[in-house]
């Protein structure tokens, strides 16, 4: 059974930076994708960015439209954990944040594509 931790959640004025980990724990974790959603009051989760098993590097990553260029998502496969580097916050980008685990082979941006869910950690950009 895999389990899932955030943290590293905050509040933050626009501009600001904030960077999100996940520990994760459990066998299988290294053969899953590991992902982050986020989720406003009343609206679906959102795809933020994934990065594929077996490798840490940005080449593996993938990350939506709406944050690239502002987020990168990393992953320490020997510390099961995945980060999420926040630049250049927007009000826009406050939510919960959650992380994921699932396989490989499944739409990375379908939340229905993961089977494990953290509990979530908020994040709010206000001035």
């Amino acid at each position: 059974q895999v389990q899932l931790v955030e943290s590293g959640g905050g509040s933050v004025q626009p501009g600001d930076s904030l960077r999100l980990s996940c520990q994760g724990s459990g066998n299988g974790l290294s053969v899953l994708s590991m992902a982050w959603f986020r989720q406003t009051p009343g609206k679906e989760r959102e795809f933020v960015a994934r990065v594929r098993p077996g490798s840490s590097t940005t080449n593996y990553a993938i990350h939506a439209a709406s944050v690239k260029g502002r987020f990168t998502v990393s992953r320490d496969n020997a510390q099961n954990t995945l980060h999420l580097q926040m630049n250049s916050l927007k009000a826009e980008d406050t939510a919960a944040y959650y992380c994921a685990a699932g396989s490989a082979g499944k739409p990375h941006d379908l939340s229905t594509s993961y089977d494990y869910w953290g509990q979530g950690t908020q994040v709010t950009v206000s001035s």
